[in-house]
């Protein structure tokens, strides 16, 4: 009977908490990330990554820079946001625990994926042809990524 009880207190215990999100643990991401994923594809793996984010982003349309930015949360790549914006480009900043300790562990470290859906992200949104180009800032721990488009070359309806 005891042991009855204590399985209702469990189970009433478990209703109480909020439900769990599921999360992929960092070192199975970083696997796939930083060992797998360059091995399959070489050389040839920033210029892949970049375009699977721009493909990525035409599959998740988002309308504004906060989606943008609650995306790359959720997605676990990283706090993103703008710190310098221009007539033709914008400045983003992006940083995490996750980013800080891939920059400390490996020499090299790709962006391109979260440079690619960023670029496509705001093609889509202003309807001009646009590129993105990242830069580790190893030092600083962090990436920036410069988007920039040009008004005149718009994009074809």
């Amino acid at each position: 009977m005891e042991s009855e009880n204590s399985h209702e207190n469990e189970h009433d215990h478990n209703e109480a908490e909020p439900p769990r999100q599921d999360t992929v643990p960092l070192f199975g991401y970083e696997l796939l990330r930083e060992v797998l994923i360059p091995d399959l594809l070489g050389k040839e793996t920033p210029d892949i990554l970049y375009w699977a984010g721009k493909h990525l982003a035409r599959k998740f349309p988002l309308l504004s820079d906060e989606e943008i930015q609650s995306f790359f949360l959720e997605a676990g790549w990283g706090h993103l946001k703008a710190v310098k914006q221009g007539k033709n480009s914008t400045e983003y900043e992006l940083t995490s625990p996750s980013i800080q300790k891939r920059l400390e562990m490996k020499e090299q470290s790709c962006f391109r994926m979260e440079a690619g859906f960023l670029a496509q992200q705001i093609q889509t949104q202003q309807k001009t042809i646009t590129e993105a180009y990242e830069e580790v800032q190893k030092r600083q721990k962090k990436v920036h990524i410069l988007v920039q488009w040009d008004q005149k070359d718009k994009v074809a309806d």
